[in-house]
């Protein structure tokens, strides 16, 4: 009896991954922990820890079935800086880990409600260190309400079709809400197929 390949593929992870990592590279600390939240099918982090080997590596879902993914990517890869998957919902009001250096999150936030957000940049403000912490977004957004390109506006739509509750965020209103729970401004950075990378610092206090 063979074992049950448990291992989840998305396509998109393999097109953007490369890219993603070059701009990580530019803005990850040398070394230090890093978490991501809605890890989903494991493919992105098994593919960055295998090539930034100093950094260790935190993956989480909320979702059963992706947390096996994640671990089965894991085992295949054989990074010894790839940590086994922790049950973690974005929303929740405390996280199963206390602190990290960098926070990311890719493809996310579009697919959930808009508490999501909120819980995500809430808890990266609670786990970041203040002055260095990053946190790391990726996916479609809009810039001053309005999209990007017409496949970013059509995706929105099949979104919203699904579910009302989800939809392409406005980059001002994440920028907001990152601004009140103490980042500063986002860098961001074009990304292939219409998306943006955006990166926030954990400002050293609120006002600097």
């Amino acid at each position: 009896m063979t074992d049950i390949d448990r291992r989840l593929y998305a396509p998109a992870a393999a097109r953007n991954r490369d890219a993603i990592l070059a701009v990580l590279r530019d803005h990850l600390p040398a070394r230090g922990l890093v978490l991501e939240l809605a890890s989903g099918s494991g493919e992105h982090l098994a593919h960055f820890a295998g090539q930034l080997p100093d950094l260790m590596f935190q993956p989480s879902d909320p979702d059963d079935a992706a947390r096996a993914s994640i671990d089965a990517w894991a085992a295949a890869a054989g990074a010894a800086n790839l940590r086994p998957a922790l049950a973690l919902d974005a929303i929740a009001a405390e996280w199963p880990i206390a602190a990290a250096d960098a926070v990311l999150c890719i493809n996310m936030i579009h697919i959930a409600p808009w508490r999501a957000a909120e819980g995500l940049i809430a808890g990266a403000a609670r786990i970041l260190p203040p002055g260095r912490g990053l946190l790391y977004l990726y996916g479609p957004f809009k810039r001053a309400g309005t999209h990007t390109a017409p496949s970013n506006q059509a995706f929105d739509t099949s979104l919203r079709a699904q579910n009302a509750a989800w939809g392409v965020r406005d980059l001002e209103a994440v920028g907001a809400l990152a601004a009140a729970a103490g980042f500063g401004a986002p860098q961001i950075a074009s990304m292939p197929a219409n998306n943006l990378s955006l990166i926030f610092r954990r400002m050293s206090y609120a006002g600097t």
